[in-house]
């Protein structure tokens, strides 16, 4: 008996990879779409329809990394590898004789406003503003675009993943070399970095700044919980639509680093400010929005549905990843 089909495309990540693993554990057989190495290319049209062609489960996680600076050439990039591979999946599952009856495209809880106030959820959660916020309007809007009526789609809202990846690892140097201390907003010399991009651009062009104290949000979810969730999602037909990828114990800026200094054993933690965090992320050639932006989402569809999160509090999940990342403390 032929065993069933799943397709990653974007599977050379740290979450692609983790997905790869489970599903070939699961009785899978994994077929994937990327670059070198890949069953077939995004150059490839014919060789993509005909891995979706009978496909139990396509995942779509392909986008060129934001851990990068916002210069215009990867602004262009970051949007136009998000939304033209979904558009080239969307046209090769509507082409298929036989449709996967479902689809999981990856997204980003980035999506939501800058929140202090209250959670955002699937139901009620408020859209933001600017580059980030629009990259993932326009990676939705073309995953959700036209019909595909045998494929059940479900759009994963994924907040920062801890594993590892390049946020967790950056996060924990930062601790252990005693700069672990929390990150305060402020004033920053103009710069339109962060400026709508696409279509419908939104926001007015500045950067945003807030005095938030460090208390702003920091959603998480733990990389054996992207797993799971996903598995979840799978095996549950009445799962549709946006689905958050967080878990339910949310952290302030605050409370991340404090946590971060308590697992990794640093006795201090220098607090760092707009201003110091500007030339810094420069140099390491990302941008200070990890840190700063408010991400509050919370797993209203996951929870709802009867999803248990193996690591639902910020500390055991931190301490899970250290330890997997090599030289933990207590």
């Amino acid at each position: 008996m032929s065993r069933p089909v799943a397709v990653i495309a974007g599977a050379s990540g740290f979450v692609g990879r983790a997905l790869v693993r489970a599903f070939a554990d699961d009785g899978y057989e994994v077929r994937t779409i990327g670059r070198a190495g890949a069953d077939a290319s995004w150059t490839d049209t014919d060789g993509i329809r005909a891995l979706v062609d009978g496909a139990a489960i396509v995942v779509n996680l392909a986008g060129k990394s934001v851990n990068c600076r916002y210069t215009d050439a990867n602004r262009d990039e970051i949007l136009r590898s998000r939304v033209q591979t979904t558009r080239a999946l969307r046209a090769a599952i509507g082409d298929a004789g036989t449709p996967p009856p479902l689809w999981l495209n990856a997204s980003t809880a980035t999506i939501y406003r800058y929140a202090l106030d209250r959670p955002q959820t699937e139901r009620d959660g408020e859209l933001g503003t600017g580059f980030s916020v629009d990259v993932a309007r326009g990676w939705e809007d073309e995953f959700f675009a036209g019909s595909l009526p045998s494929t059940r789609r479900v759009a994963l809202r994924m907040a920062i993943v801890l594993g590892d990846g390049p946020a967790t690892r950056r996060l924990v140097a930062l601790a252990r070399l005693g700069l672990g201390g929390p990150q305060y907003d402020g004033w920053w010399f103009p710069h339109r970095r962060y400026r709508g991009i696409g279509p419908r651009p939104t926001g007015d062009g500045r950067a945003p700044h807030h005095r938030s104290h460090g208390r702003q949000r920091f959603s998480w979810i733990h990389l054996d919980d992207v797993v799971g969730a996903v598995r979840f999602v799978r095996d549950d037909p009445g799962i549709s639509g946006p689905v958050n990828l967080a878990a339910p114990g949310t952290a302030d800026n605050r409370g991340l680093m404090a946590t971060l200094r308590r697992v990794v054993g640093a006795p201090i933690g220098l607090p760092a400010w707009r201003f110091m965090l500007e030339p810094a992320m420069w140099a390491l050639r990302t941008e200070p929005e990890l840190v700063l932006k408010s991400r509050w989402a919370t797993p209203e569809t996951l929870t709802a549905a009867g999803y248990e999160f193996a690591y639902p509090d910020l500390e055991p999940a931190l301490r899970d990843v250290v330890a997997s990342l090599g030289g933990r403390r207590r």
